[in-house]
């Protein structure tokens, strides 16, 4: 694909994501879609076979703009406790800045239930590859397997998004990430220097 063909394809995930995320998947309509994105209706057939089609390149891009939003903002830091806390907080900023996302992940299930399936599972899989790797640092208990923690602290952070993000337009105050994350840090078995408890 030339350069020119990557941004039309991009501007059309763009402006499909604005679009289901307001008038959802069965109102949503190509015409719309390329009407935000500023291009003839006929050009989204170059790249989507259909409606259907774009929904779900646009869960694949919204998971893989998500997952590098994340590694951007916790590369180099290596006490997972704080790569948590850090994660934790570039969730909310994306889920902020990509509002449509609970949206169309949750429509997800009802329009392409294999895309839906595959978003959590890929989630689900990169994040406990990376549990598994601070329980083998010490850094974790081994108490719980990393495929379940995984699980439970998206479902924290999903909740969490929705609570803030989605119903009251903000980031989570730090009171609540403060105790979020210490919730989190019982849950990992980890004490700070000098805490017995």
């Amino acid at each position: 694909m030339t350069e020119k063909g990557r941004v039309t394809r991009q501007a059309l995930l763009s402006a499909a994501e604005e679009v289901f995320g307001e008038y959802s998947y069965d109102r949503a309509s190509i015409a719309e879609i390329t009407r935000r994105a500023g291009v003839a209706q006929g050009t989204f057939y170059v790249y989507f076979p259909d409606k259907r089609s774009a929904f779900v390149e646009l869960v694949q891009d919204l998971n893989h703009g998500l997952r590098r939003h994340i590694a951007e903002a916790v590369a180099g830091i290596e006490p997972r406790i704080e790569m948590e806390r850090v994660g934790l907080r570039a969730f909310f900023e994306f889920a902020a800045s990509h509002r449509a996302l609970y949206k169309v992940v949750r429509e997800a299930e009802f329009v392409d239930e294999d895309i839906y399936r595959w978003h959590y599972r890929t989630l689900g899989a990169a994040y406990a590859r990376g549990l598994e790797a601070a329980v083998g640092r010490g850094q974790i208990t081994d108490d719980i397997t990393s495929e379940t923690l995984a699980w439970i602290l998206m479902g924290i952070a999903e909740l969490l998004g929705s609570r803030w993000v989605i119903l009251e337009h903000q980031e989570p105050p730090e009171e609540v990430i403060d105790e979020v994350m210490a919730f989190i840090a019982r849950g990992f078995g980890y004490c700070e220097p000098g805490d017995q408890t």
